[in-house]
C-alpha cells in the first residue's frame, strides 16, 4: 500500500520504502511550482521504490513525467538512488552541494579494487583483526555503482530555482560533506510560529541521530572533523527557528530548537564516556568494541562494524580537535589516550 501525506500549502510526500533496511523509508517530499512538481530526494534504486514512487506521485495529484527538477539532501542511496530515472522519464534537472557531486563523480569513476585496497588500509590502522581484513583484501566481485550525476549546483545560502515559491538552501555537512537542508521560506500553512518549514534531510530527525563517521576520500589526505561538522551545523539550522521540520525518515515534528539542544547533548555525553574509556589507550577498533549500539558488538556484521568504527573515528577526531585526547606517539595500529 502506498503512504502519501499532504502537509498542506503545496507540499506532500511519499514513504518510498528502503529494501532490508530498519528505517523502512524515505519520506520524498513534492513541492509545487509554477512549473511543475519538484521532489526533495527520491528514494532508493530498487524496481519495488520506483513503482511506489510513481504511483504515490499519481495519489499526490502528479505524475513521474510532469517533475520539473529534484533536489537532493545528500549523496546517499536512499536519498539519491532514483535521481537518475526520474530524469529520465521526466527530463528533470537534478541538483546536489558541490561536495556530494564530487563524491557522486568518483563513485562512477572509482575502480572496486581502489575502493576496497583504501578500506582495508584505514581498517588496519584502525586496528581491525585480521579475520575482518582478509575477505577487503581479496574481495569478491562486486557491482560497479554508477548514481547519476547532478546537473546543477545547490549553492549554499541561495534561494533554488523553484518558480513561485522560495526555498533557500542551508548547507550542513556533518552526515555528508555535502548534506544540505532546504529553508521553505513561506508561511506555515496552519499557522504555526516560527519561520516556515524546513526540509532536514537526515540532518535532523526527531527520535534518532544520524550516523557521523568520517568522509571517506582515497584521494585526500586531509584530516577533517565531521563531528564538529555536525555540531556546528545544528547551531545554525536551531537558530532558523522553523515552524516545523519535516525529515527524511519517520515523521515532521515541530520544536526544532528543542531537538537541536537534545542531539547537542547526546554528542557531548557521549563524547564524555568515549573519554573515559580512553584512561588507558585503545585504537579506533577497541573504542568501537566498547561504545554502545543497538544490539551487542558481536552480533554487528562486518559492513556495519566499518560504520561503527568510521563513527568512532569521528568522535576521536572531535576529541582531539579539543585537545581533550590525542595519539600515541609511534603506536601501530594507531591509538589514542586522553590528555591531562
Amino acid at each position: 500500500m502506498v503512504k502519501t501525506f499532504d502537509h498542506g500549502g503545496g507540499v506532500g510526500a511519499v514513504a518510498v520504502p528502503i529494501p532490508d533496511n530498519p528505517l523502512g523509508h524515505t519520506l520524498v517530499y513534492v513541492v509545487d511550482t509554477d512549473r511543475g512538481p519538484v521532489l526533495v530526494d527520491t528514494g532508493w534504486d530498487d524496481p519495488g521504490s520506483w513503482d511506489t514512487l510513481v504511483a504515490g506521485l499519481i495519489a499526490c495529484g502528479t505524475s513521474v513525467r510532469e517533475v520539473h527538477g529534484v533536489v537532493i539532501t545528500h549523496h546517499h542511496p536512499d536519498h539519491h538512488g532514483l535521481s537518475g530515472r526520474v530524469r529520465e522519464a521526466s527530463g528533470a534537472w537534478v541538483a546536489m552541494h558541490a561536495a556530494d557531486t564530487a563524491v557522486v563523480r568518483r563513485t562512477r569513476e572509482a575502480r572496486p579494487e581502489r575502493w576496497f585496497a583504501y578500506m582495508s588500509a584505514k581498517l588496519a590502522a584502525a586496528g581491525a583483526p585480521e579475520d575482518h581484513l582478509a575477505p577487503l583484501r581479496s574481495p569478491r566481485s562486486v557491482p560497479r555503482l554508477s548514481p547519476a550525476l547532478p546537473d546543477r549546483e545547490i549553492v549554499p545560502g541561495e534561494l533554488l530555482d523553484l518558480p513561485g515559491r522560495r526555498l533557500r538552501a542551508v548547507w550542513t555537512p556533518g552526515h555528508t560533506p555535502g548534506h544540505v537542508c532546504l529553508h521553505l521560506e513561506e508561511e506555515h500553512p496552519a499557522g504555526l510560529p516560527g519561520h516556515g518549514r524546513l526540509f532536514s534531510g537526515d540532518h535532523l530527525l526527531p527520535e534518532i541521530t544520524p550516523h557521523i563517521g568520517l568522509y571517506e576520500d582515497p584521494d585526500d589526505a586531509t584530516v577533517t572533523d565531521p563531528l564538529g561538522d555536525y555540531l556546528d551545523s545544528l547551531e545554525r539550522v536551531g537558530r532558523l527557528a522553523p515552524a516545523e521540520v519535516l525529515p527524511a525518515h519517520q515523521h515532521a515534528f515541530t520544536d526544532a530548537a528543542g531537538r537541536v539542544r537534545e542531539l547537542l547533548a547526546h554528542h557531548e555525553e557521549r563524547l564524555g564516556g568515549l573519554l573515559a574509556l580512553l584512561a588507558v589507550p585503545l585504537t579506533p577498533w577497541q573504542l568501537a568494541e566498547r561504545m554502545e549500539w543497538n544490539r551487542p558488538w558481536p552480533e554487528i556484521p562486518p559492513a556495519s562494524r566499518n560504520i561503527a568504527v568510521s563513527e568512532a573515528e569521528a568522535h576521536l577526531r572531535r576529541l582531539v580537535e579539543q585537545g581533550r585526547a590525542e595519539p600515541v606517539p609511534g603506536a601501530w595500529p594507531v591509538a589514542y589516550v586522553r590528555t591531562g
